[in-house]
């Protein structure tokens, strides 16, 4: 059920940047306009400013910088039935977060998205460094209740469609690093980190975590991390808007696991993947259990499996391990 709250931003930026009378507003929540009035300043206590004119009525003059819940749920496209939402000021990890909603009973599909991570964590527990607000932080639960080698291209998956839905909405050109890389030119720009929890032969919980740096500046980053790390606003020329970068987000990440549950990925994976996947044909390294492989990178088999061809040129394939570019290529 909408609040007061939604429907009045719903009404301002369905007609920015033209105005909205009072009048309108009161009839579409069923309140007085002064009731208007004071739903507005609930709004502006949380970063929003206005602009009132008599006889023509309001519009938004200015929206938070900063992950805001109402402003998000507000743009969301896609909603499946029962999702929910959470968006915290400071959290541990939402991924961590997300576990202990799911431990709780909360159902899903449900999303924690925050404002700052405190042991935000990717692959091989390795701090995500996310105490910038000007980012994206989420974590997104679902109980599949699937065989475990159901999910094996889970995370390829997911980053594929990521990139897809940055290349459309920065209008920018990412790559994927297998497994979980969002970079640009070499330069990572987000990660991702799933995480599930087994039952007997059936996947359980099943938590997709993401960061991607957004609107933070390289100055904000300590110096070694600011020459591996990229932002989107580095990227573009200017900051994007965090709210509508997210509630975009939100929904295709929503779109994407319902394409994967009804198994309408298996079309289009490969395609995407080979499309985006910025290690086909580079000679790599792999370490994988204390053991270092080289090759040339040959794309992902049909259950993600890095594939590695040799001097030789057999073709090797493995399910884990942490690749790197040769300097040589």
């Amino acid at each position: 059920m909408p609040t007061a709250e939604h429907v009045i931003l719903r009404e301002l930026l369905a007609h920015e940047p033209n105005w909205v009378s009072g009048a309108t507003l009161a009839a579409k929540i069923g309140v007085s306009r002064v009731a208007v009035w004071q739903h507005m300043e609930k709004l502006r206590a949380a970063g929003f400013a206005f602009e009132a004119q008599r006889s023509h009525g309001y519009r938004i003059a200015e929206k938070p910088r900063t992950l805001h819940a109402t402003l998000i749920e507000t743009q969301l496209k896609v909603r499946p039935k029962g999702f929910s939402m959470i968006v915290l000021d400071t959290v541990d990890s939402t991924n961590d977060e997300a576990a202990r909603q799911l431990a709780g009973g909360r159902p899903t599909p449900f999303a924690v998205l925050a404002r700052r991570q405190t042991r935000g964590r990717g692959r091989f527990g390795r701090t995500w460094h996310s105490d910038s607000s000007a980012n994206v932080y989420a974590s997104f639960a679902f109980r599949p209740r699937v065989i475990p080698d159901r999910m094996q291209t889970f995370t390829l998956w997911m980053g594929v469609n990521i990139c897809a839905f940055l290349e459309n909405f920065a209008k920018v050109h990412p790559g994927i690093k297998w497994p979980n890389d969002i970079v640009f030119d070499g330069r990572k720009a987000g990660g991702m980190l799933t995480e599930a929890r087994v039952d007997a032969d059936q996947i359980r919980d099943l938590v997709f975590g993401l960061g991607l740096n957004v609107n933070s500046a390289s100055s904000a980053w300590p110096e070694e991390l600011s020459r591996r790390a990229v932002s989107l606003s580095q990227l573009t020329g200017g900051d994007l808007d965090l709210n509508r970068f997210a509630a975009a987000l939100v929904g295709r990440v929503l779109l994407a696991y319902r394409k994967f549950s009804d198994a309408d990925h298996l079309e289009t994976f490969a395609d995407l993947w080979n499309h985006y996947d910025v290690l086909r044909g580079t000679p790599v390294s792999l370490h994988e259990a204390g053991r270092r492989h080289q090759g040339i990178a040959a794309g992902v088999d049909d259950d993600g499996a890095l594939l590695l061809r040799d001097d030789r040129g057999r073709v090797q394939r493995f399910r884990a391990g942490e690749v790197t570019i040769d300097k040589a290529s």
